[in-house]
């Protein structure tokens, strides 16, 4: 067994067999019933059938469907940033995390538009439980990051995670899309973990760990939904650490979540790509002889970068209006815009329930703290 086969996607010679297995299967046909509408089904079954390559399937038929949900949940997808990055150059992208799905699709379809390389990205196994999600998965280019491992085994497959992520920038000229924490946020403030730098750096043959960082192009990602289209299923995670409980799932609620977000509503979107963290890099360097400080200098780092590009809507502001029962930023949004998320707490939130408020607020109104706070600062 190869070093890499228990977490890596399929190679482009696997692909036309995986998909041939999965070609029949119903999610299979609501995928592409919902990405061809207007195709009978054995065209796409054809066309499926023809496709040997991962850039294939991601192109000819992800893509697509990407196209759809946009147009059918969204209100248009915008970017900035994308026109510095250069072509045929493989970049570690470390993103905010709000949607399972969306966040790193999004992400690849503007690479795909940009004439860019597109991303290898993580995605927890937790998430690719049933075996077709598995499959799909693994041709759209996922590698998985093992959950719920004891200690010792942890560190053995955060190791080789690492290890298969620096292969792909390094060797494979592949990007890589990571998210900056594990798991979504759930209450609105973007923070990078310094797990997640110690996993990649584990990676490193360097001598000194910033030298790595600096070689494999570390370029934050921010990307903000208008309407977060799963903020109320959020809630009971978010209640449940308020009681200070543990908070269980439900069998099948990550794959809800999942479509949820998918067809959700999100009015408008919006993702900025930021500057190769280069010159910070050498900053950090020079300051800090000494590892743990330097990765939380560059948690830092991608943290500034992260809060000062996201993009604010109205909703935040309305949202951090109503909780601070203030008019502070009045003047960026229109009545009507308020008494449409009003309406949205009303059929999601149960009102009478204060920390079931506060918490759906908080997570609209946290960023408009966080981007101030920063500006403040500056």
């Amino acid at each position: 067994m190869q070093k890499f086969d228990a977490i890596r996607p399929f190679y482009d010679s696997e692909i036309n067999e995986a998909i041939k297995k999965v070609v029949d299967h119903p999610m299979m046909k609501a995928l592409m019933n919902f990405a061809f509408p207007d195709v009978d089904d054995e065209v796409w079954k054809e066309q499926l059938k023809k496709t040997h390559s991962i850039r294939d399937f991601q192109c000819n038929f992800i893509y697509k469907a990407l196209m759809q949900v946009l147009e059918k949940t969204s209100e248009g997808l915008t970017t900035s940033g994308f026109e510095k990055l250069e072509k045929n150059t493989p970049y570690l992208f470390i993103s905010n995390h709000r949607d399972i799905i969306l966040d790193t699709s999004l992400l690849n379809a503007c690479l795909f538009d940009h004439g860019l390389t597109m991303t290898a990205s993580a995605i927890g196994d937790n998430l690719v439980k049933k075996s077709f999600l598995y499959t799909l998965s693994k041709l759209n280019r996922n590698f998985l990051v093992q959950r719920g491992l004891p200690p010792r085994e942890l560190l053995q497959s955060s190791k080789l995670m690492s290890e298969y992520i620096g292969q792909l920038l390094l060797r494979e000229n592949r990007s890589v899309w990571i998210a900056q924490r594990e798991g979504r946020t759930k209450d609105g403030n973007d923070a990078t973990h310094q797990g997640v730098l110690k996993m990649l750096g584990m990676g490193s043959d360097e001598a000194n760990l910033m030298d790595y960082f600096k070689k494999v192009k570390i370029v934050p990602v921010s990307i903000s939904y208008e309407y977060d289209p799963t903020d109320a299923l959020k809630m009971p995670q978010l209640m449940a650490e308020a009681n200070n409980e543990i908070y269980i799932k439900e069998k099948n609620e990550d794959f809800m979540t999942l479509l949820s977000g998918i067809m959700g509503q999100k009015k408008r979107i919006h993702i900025h790509v930021g500057d190769v963290l280069d010159t910070e890099i050498d900053a950090i360097k020079a300051e800090f002889d000494n590892s743990n400080k330097q990765i939380q200098a560059l948690a830092q780092v991608i943290d500034d970068s992260i809060l000062n590009t996201y993009k604010l809507w109205p909703t935040n502001y309305i949202a951090y209006d109503i909780l601070n029962n203030t008019d502070k930023y009045a003047h960026l949004y229109t009545e009507k815009e308020k008494s449409l998320f009003e309406r949205r707490l009303e059929i999601r939130i149960d009102e009478n329930n204060p920390v079931e408020m506060q918490g759906f607020l908080a997570m609209y109104a946290n960023p408009v703290v966080n981007k101030s706070k920063y500006e403040n600062a500056v």
